[in-house]
């Protein structure tokens, strides 16, 4: 058959792979929309979707940062989804489907490109879509719309820089450069791409020892660095620019090894083969890694006895695990410096996010350690060396029913670690909060004012505040409460989101020395009310319970913070916020002729009523 009808032939011939391939990323995708759908949003969503419906569209909102990351293209989408969907939970489940199933094709595309031919693809494209390490992103929106454009950006970055160290097309180089720059919009950490690709080409694009390597992955292809370097180093001068928290600091050499220990040792290796199979809840957060010591350990076995394996049959394969062990050392080095030291330092280690990059990579160095590359023939293959205290042959039914027996195991392991991380994600105190708080106010008569305060910690950590303050987190819902800086008969939610009415729990007054009256405030003066205890510096709500003799305004101070308010004749009580510190509260009546008296003023915070 002539040439030209062959290659015709060979277009229109089914492609079996490929065809697998899809199936593989849309069951991927499908089973993990479910389990999005399952969960809701967490505390930081609540945070971004606030400061979102506050923001105006511009370069203030958009060139912040948030969580001390500069994300402009994050802050976009996150700035339109909610004006769009609220608290509507689809629009979010299909923009994460839209990214995973973006992400998934252009694996397969890199993978087809970069290993040789031939059903072998599927394990390394099978490893990407269904890793437990990438749960965290396909179900919380906020870390998908950040990580998912990182992780297209890095595979897509590595896809142009292969095809620009086969052909040395421009193009391809310009491909790179935008594919890092875009990004660099979601995420910082997307500044690994450059030293990924670096990586890369020097592992497997180069030969000779490895000052020779380096010499000529730096002097052939000058021209990638060369750009790389001018755009990370852009990003880094407008990054320091930008208003941010100081980054948290290591406190003790033994921090930095107990989170290299759980970021390898429990979260990485035990995650790209199948685990971790148990985890630790987090509240309305995704869970974190907690594998079994037993399955732990056998994880390190099963990769031990894979780098050993494909090391004796491939040259390409020290390589590829050499790039791995880098990537993950560049991860390490990344988080060290930006998390370790803080209030959640110690958890970092286990939180799979933190390497969902690391899956991507993964799959390429296992593909090319298993199969090898496209570009290298049968050079590329070791005669394999028996191992010590072996026989030279080994029964090739046996090997092949181990090699089973282990992907069944990763298999099951990967569905067992899925549903449980399902298990934990769908419990959510935040939606069945929201839902409640919804249906009371629904039903709430008119004229029903609130007194802000804080969300429960489980919906919302103090660590956010203002953001875990209810008129925050409301903004985006269906019914507002109405919150007054005033009241008379004010109302708060409990823990569950019921309305009841307001207690404050504080610091009360001594008693006053008046008979029948405790403490006399008259116009004209400043009457000085000691409290039981100093308070110190802090956002409280006053209690005011009161007698007056006519309709006035009075001011209160307490230390440096003062509130005028409006006193009704009779017996009242107010509610009221005031930001100060001090031993003792000074009130002052500026309408002639009235007198107060009171036995009840506390100074501390809004708790429901039983």
């Amino acid at each position: 058959m002539p040439d030209e009808p062959r290659a015709f032939a060979r277009r229109l011939r089914p492609d079996r792979v490929g065809a697998v391939a899809i199936a593989l990323i849309v069951v991927s995708v499908a089973w993990r929309a479910g389990l999005a759908a399952r969960g809701w949003f967490s505390q930081d969503e609540f945070v971004l979707a606030a400061q979102a419906l506050d923001a105006r569209l511009d370069a203030d909102f958009l060139l912040g940062t948030f969580n001390n990351h500069p994300t402009p293209g994050g802050l976009l989408i996150a700035w339109l989804m909610v004006r769009l969907a609220g608290f509507a939970s689809w629009p979010w489940v299909l923009m994460l489907a839209v990214g995973q199933a973006a992400v998934g094709i252009a694996v397969y595309r890199l993978l087809r490109d970069l290993l040789r031919p031939g059903w072998g693809l599927l394990v390394p494209l099978a490893l990407f879509l269904f890793s437990p390490l990438t749960l965290e992103v396909s179900s919380l929106w906020l870390v998908g719309l950040l990580l998912l454009p990182v992780q297209l950006a890095l595979v897509l970055a590595v896809r142009a820089q292969v095809r620009y160290l086969r052909t040395g097309r421009r193009r391809h180089l310009a491909m790179v450069a935008l594919w890092l720059l875009f990004g660099l919009l979601f995420d910082p950490k997307a500044l690994l791409i450059a030293p990924l690709l670096f990586l890369l080409t020097l592992f497997l694009f180069t030969d000779g020892s490895p000052w020779r390597s380096l010499v000529t992955a730096v002097r052939r292809h000058w021209p990638v660095w060369l750009s790389l370097t001018v755009l990370s180093g852009a990003y880094l001068a407008f990054y320091l620019t930008r208003p941010a928290r100081a980054l948290d600091q290591l406190t003790s050499p033994g921090q930095a090894f107990t989170f290299l220990g759980d970021l390898v040792g429990a979260t990485v290796v035990p995650g790209l083969l199948g685990g971790p199979w148990r985890w630790t809840h987090a509240g309305d957060g995704p869970p974190l890694a907690d594998p079994y010591p037993v399955a732990m350990w056998l994880s390190w076995l099963v990769l031990a006895t894979l780098v050993v394996v494909t090391v004796r049959r491939r040259r390409s394969a020290a390589r590829a695990w050499l790039l791995l062990v880098c990537y993950l050392g560049l991860v390490s080095a990344f988080f060290a410096v930006t998390r370790l030291g803080g209030v959640l330092g110690p958890m970092v280690g286990t939180v799979p996010r933190f390497v969902a990059d690391v899956v991507p990579v993964a799959a390429i160095c296992v593909g090319v350690a298993l199969f090898g590359l496209r570009d290298t023939g049968e050079q590329d293959r070791y005669t394999p060396r028996p191992l010590p205290g072996l026989p030279r042959v080994l029964d090739a039914v046996a090997v092949g029913r181990v090699a089973v027996a282990i992907l069944v195991a990763v298999g099951l392991g990967t569905v067992w670690s899925t549903v449980t991380f399902g298990d934990n994600w769908s419990t959510k105190h935040g939606r069945e909060y929201l839902a409640t708080a919804q249906a009371e106010l629904a039903a709430a008569p008119a004229g029903t004012v609130f007194l802000d305060t804080i969300v429960p910690d489980r919906v919302v950590s103090g660590y956010f505040w203002p953001d875990n303050l209810q008129s925050h987190f409301f903004r985006p819902a269906e019914h507002q409460p109405e919150f007054v800086e005033v009241a008379e008969l004010p109302v708060t939610f409990d823990a569950e989101g019921r309305i009841r009415p307001v207690r404050i729990e504080g610091v009360k007054v001594l008693p006053g020395q008046v008979p029948d009256c405790g403490h006399l405030v008259e116009s004209g003066r400043t009457t000085r009310i000691p409290l039981a205890a100093p308070v110190a510096e802090w956002p409280y709500v006053v209690e005011l319970g009161y007698l007056s003799s006519g309709d006035a305004t009075a001011t209160l101070r307490l230390g440096e913070a003062t509130r005028e308010v409006t006193l009704r004749s009779g017996l009242n009580q107010l509610y009221f916020p005031l930001h100060g510190a001090g031993e003792a509260i000074e009130v002052t009546i500026s309408t002639p002729d009235i007198a107060l008296c009171t036995r009840l003023i506390t100074v501390g915070r809004v708790v429901p009523a039983s």
